[in-house]
């Protein structure tokens, strides 16, 4: 985890898509930071043209890298808005390493309540940043994949990617 996340509200966002393995993503960042990462179930709208940005540039660049196989840190500025809940939750997710995959009840004990457990998980599935923030590595303590709002098997895809079972 080499940056922080910016407390500021997010900016007016330039909008970029970006292929994947695991489908179309919708990034939204300003000049100086990336603010969205989502995944898009279905085809970009014929109207929808992609904005490039020092900071999509990045995001597109270090995504191909991850894909590769060859990036296990991101370096891209985030900044959005969120909840001191949230953002506890989110910047736990950020020390979980590559490869790496922690229970709920983990994370949540890493957030400093252990109770939380569905607060935890529920501020996970509002993560704005999917992959960047990676709550793909949270799963149920049985070693099952629990929940993702990517779908279960875009988690599958990407823990089988970090890995080492799938690149491109």
């Amino acid at each position: 985890m080499s940056t922080s996340i910016n407390a500021s509200s997010p900016e007016p966002a330039q909008i970029a898509w970006i292929d994947s393995p695991v489908g179309l993503l919708r990034a939204g960042a300003s000049d100086g930071a990336l603010h969205t990462l989502q995944f898009v179930n279905g085809q970009r709208s014929p109207g929808h043209v992609s904005s490039s940005t020092p900071i999509l540039e990045q995001t597109r660049r270090e995504l191909a890298e991850y894909f590769a196989g060859q990036r296990r840190v991101f370096e891209v500025p985030l900044s959005f808005a969120a909840t001191p809940f949230q953002r506890r939750v989110w910047e736990a997710l950020r020390t979980i390493g590559y490869g790496e995959r922690v229970s709920y009840l983990e994370q949540s004990r890493r957030v400093g309540d252990e109770l939380a457990i569905r607060a935890v998980a529920q501020a996970n599935g509002q993560n704005p940043i999917v992959i960047l923030i990676p709550c793909h590595r949270v799963i149920n303590s049985s070693g099952k994949l629990g929940g993702f709002g990517g779908g279960l098997i875009r988690k599958q895809y990407l823990l089988d990617l970090e890995r080492g079972d799938r690149l491109l």
